[in-house]
């Protein structure tokens, strides 16, 4: 893993334990909740995930994004795919998404490293 996907597990990590150790129970609902959307159901994980990435660039959310990029990965979607939904979501949300797609892109230029395997995001979604 590289040091850049290290630091954001660690800290996405932390954050979310400081977040969780306020025992509010609407936000660990919530984290709950967005944890199982992305369980199989009519829809597998992988399609689920695509759709987190999709989504995730529209909104222009580059944690989400680095969050999902890395799960889609995980579940097998290939660069090339990656890039087709990548640009639906240029489509759905125009140019001022292209810096997060940028930024999208070079995550998954990241990942393809082969000394750069990504573990597992923990639970409590993006």
């Amino acid at each position: 893993m590289t040091k850049r996907l290290e630091e954001f597990r660690e800290w996405r990590e932390k954050m979310n334990a400081r977040i969780l150790e306020a025992e509010n129970l609407e936000v660990r609902r919530f984290f709950a909740l967005d944890s199982r959307v992305y369980e199989d159901g009519r829809l597998d994980t992988r399609t689920k995930e695509l759709l987190g990435l999709v989504s995730s660039l529209v909104l222009r959310c580059d944690d989400c994004i680095a969050y999902h990029m890395i799960r889609c990965r995980q579940v097998g979607w290939e660069p090339d795919e990656l890039m087709e939904a990548l640009s639906v979501g240029l489509v759905v949300g125009g140019s001022i998404v292209i810096p997060h797609m940028r930024r999208a892109v070079e995550l998954m230029d990241e990942l393809d490293d082969p000394g750069a395997e990504a573990s597992d995001p923990p639970d409590g979604g993006p």
